[in-house]
């Protein structure tokens, strides 16, 4: 199950008590005070990885909590510091104040750590306060509470490029057909429900990662269809394309397809809509549909690449036109 948003309480753990003793030993008289210090208590540590790609192990628990810090003891032993409570979250995600909304962090590179909540530090025990004056402290530090934090997680996924189109414009299929990924490919629309990511190969060796998002339809950013839920996936991509579908079947003519899709783009955040773009016409697999991608490149005023996923043509000439644009942009990380 895909989940993007989630609100979850964390607390660090408590640092431990510091003791009150004194020495005793035969041998010794009025041994001085030898209480311990408590240990600090764990921290609560974000750590994005490449090992999930959703919230969805986070459902259910709604709080985290690190543990403690060990007790003081006598004879000058300090408590056991806490473990860290490590969460790993997928690379991409975002941490929110949740009561404000305002951003935390950005948690945008893999196994690069955040502190979250930090645990409260051990308190002292009593030989801290043997003075020259009062040699017999009875006193010692309790241990400071741990940060406590209510935070939202949104996840918006890392990709090179992001797939847009109406529903059954053939995003999917030419995912699955140009990456190893395997999202869902039916004939009838909105048969992608979540995003989906793959990866591509560039010239040599060299990959670059393709995001796919459910199909837009008119009023989306109003809140139709899926509304614009998931644009938000694509919004640190470096290029867009644009899938318009030209086959024999279009649910939308192609030039009003392009102008619904860019209107969309536009309502939903205007620096997504000024992102480097390809416009590719897909299902392009004999003379009509061919004439129909010409008509849409002369009704748009852009060049338009005509692709088949069905038939492998023009896919070799699309990604290199991708690669080739991808060499030139540097990636954009948006707030």
């Amino acid at each position: 199950m895909f989940v993007d948003e989630l609100e979850i309480l964390v607390r660090a753990g408590k640092g431990g008590n510091g003791c009150v003793s004194f020495h005793r030993d035969a041998k010794v008289l009025k041994g001085g005070p030898n209480g311990g210090d408590g240990g600090d208590g764990g921290d609560v540590v974000l750590l994005p990885t490449t090992h999930c790609n959703t919230l969805f192990h986070l459902t259910g628990r709604g709080s985290f909590d690190a543990q403690n810090g060990g007790q003081g003891m006598a004879a000058n032993c300090g408590g056991k510091d806490a473990d860290d409570l490590i969460i790993e979250v997928p690379v991409g995600t975002q941490v929110l104040d949740a009561e404000r909304g305002h951003l935390l962090q950005d948690l945008d590179a893999a196994d690069r750590t955040w502190v979250l909540a930090r645990g409260g530090y051990g308190g002292r025990g009593n030989s801290h306060f043997a003075t020259a004056t009062h040699r017999t402290p009875r006193k010692a530090e309790p241990g400071k509470p741990g940060e406590e934090r209510r935070v939202r997680l949104s996840l918006k996924l890392i990709a090179d490029v992001g797939l847009l189109g109406l529903p059954n414009a053939g995003k999917s299929t030419l995912l699955a057909t140009v990456t190893k990924a395997r999202p869902k490919i039916a004939g009838y629309p909105f048969t992608t429900l979540e995003p989906m990511l793959g990866i591509a190969q560039g010239p040599g060796e060299s990959t670059f990662v393709i995001a796919d998002i459910p199909g837009l339809i008119e009023g989306a950013s109003a809140g139709r269809g899926l509304g614009d839920k998931f644009l938000k996936h694509i919004e640190r991509t470096r290029l867009l394309l644009h899938l318009i579908d030209c086959g024999d079947l279009p649910m939308s003519e192609p030039a009003a397809a392009w102008r619904v899709l860019r209107q969309e783009i536009a309502q939903y955040s205007d620096a997504l809509a000024a992102r480097p773009t390809l416009v590719v016409a897909t299902k392009v697999e004999d003379d009509a549909a061919r004439a129909r991608a010409q008509a849409l490149a002369t009704a748009i005023g852009q060049p338009v690449l005509a692709i088949s996923s069905a038939t492998g043509a023009g896919l070799k000439e699309l990604l290199a036109a991708v690669w080739s644009m991808l060499s030139t942009l540097r990636r954009p990380f948006p707030a």
